[in-house]
């Protein structure tokens, strides 16, 4: 009687005891979420400041003039042309060669003379001669816009891997989670059996399976790139084209299947919302997975990891599950 008494009091505290640590377990999620949200504010909050330079090239040069985040004026001759990276090339004097300026405007003043082409990405060509002096056979080419985003990232390098914390990038990851959130609703109705079994294998063999991916992955690029040197150039471009939508495809068939088996860990251990709601699931996941990829620093790697699964997720997707788990 006293061993069934005890027994029995014993298993009647376990809900409440489950209940406590469960609790517990989502106040620590919430407070890592909370610190790494804080981190990557901190992160952003750095401001690069940058100051324009000028650097000016009189004189007869014989190489080629260089720039990278300083303004080039050129009052002398350069023979070998002039490059400038993330600022503008102003020709006072002559160029004997092709002038070029990415994130940066080419300016020709009054007399100038350039004797080659003309590159300009991201920038304006300005001449103040009604007609310039040129070469008559020199060609002109320019893509026009995002001057300022090309300056900046040259400049300051950084913000590929620090993007900068706007009210315009947080609206971006929001409709990141909104197109992502979608995209995964239509495929899990479209491939129901296929993203369960891919939620499958992830939840017993995710080692085996970024195994999988890694090796194929780097199968796949060894063999485009061959096809590249050894195929003639028509069936080469092909062969591209159909490895990069076999790597998009691969990309959203991963990506869905990791927000659906994180969404319902996440259900699982920490948010008991909704336990039996793909939907709510899928929505948990693309969350995860849109402000993991938005930490500075670390979402190049998130991004490779996530690729790698999705090859093998891909590879793998005709098998049916019959691993054991280790």
């Amino acid at each position: 009687m006293i061993s069934s008494s005890i027994q029995t009091a014993n298993f009647s505290a376990l809900p409440r005891i489950r209940k406590q640590t469960a609790s517990i377990e989502f106040y620590r999620f919430s407070a890592l979420l909370f610190w790494l949200l804080a981190l990557v504010g901190l992160a952003h909050a750095q401001t690069d400041r940058t100051t324009d330079r000028e650097v000016v090239i009189s004189g007869v040069v014989d190489n080629i003039v260089i720039g990278t985040g300083d303004t080039i004026r050129i009052t002398g001759t350069v023979k070998q042309g002039a490059i400038a990276f993330g600022s503008d090339v102003i020709v006072e004097g002559s160029v004997e060669g092709d002038v070029a300026a990415i994130g940066g405007s080419v300016i020709q003043s009054a007399g100038a003379k350039i004797t080659g082409d003309v590159i300009v990405i991201g920038g304006t060509y300005q001449h103040v001669d009604n007609v310039p002096q040129r070469d008559s056979a020199a060609m002109t080419m320019m893509v026009a816009g995002y001057q300022h985003e090309l300056r900046s990232i040259i400049r300051t390098p950084s913000q590929l891997l620090r993007p900068s914390w706007s009210p315009g990038y947080l609206g971006a990851r929001l409709l990141s989670i909104l197109f992502w959130f979608i995209v995964s609703l239509a495929l899990t109705a479209a491939l129901p059996g296929a993203i369960s079994r891919g939620v499958t294998r992830i939840q017993l063999t995710s080692l085996r399976v970024a195994l999988i991916g890694f090796v194929g992955s780097v199968v796949i690029a060894a063999g485009v790139e061959a096809c590249l040197w050894a195929l003639p150039q028509p069936v080469s471009v092909l062969v591209l084209i159909m490895g990069l939508l076999l790597m998009l495809l691969a990309l959203l068939f991963g990506r869905v299947v990791l927000a659906a088996a994180t969404g319902k860990w996440l259900q699982r251990k920490y948010i008991p919302i909704g336990k039996h709601s793909e939907s709510v699931a899928l929505l948990l996941g693309t969350t995860f997975w849109v402000l993991l990829t938005s930490l500075p620093y670390v979402w190049p790697l998130v991004v490779a990891m996530m690729l790698v699964i999705s090859f093998g997720l891909t590879l793998t997707a005709r098998y049916r599950v019959g691993w054991q788990r280790t």
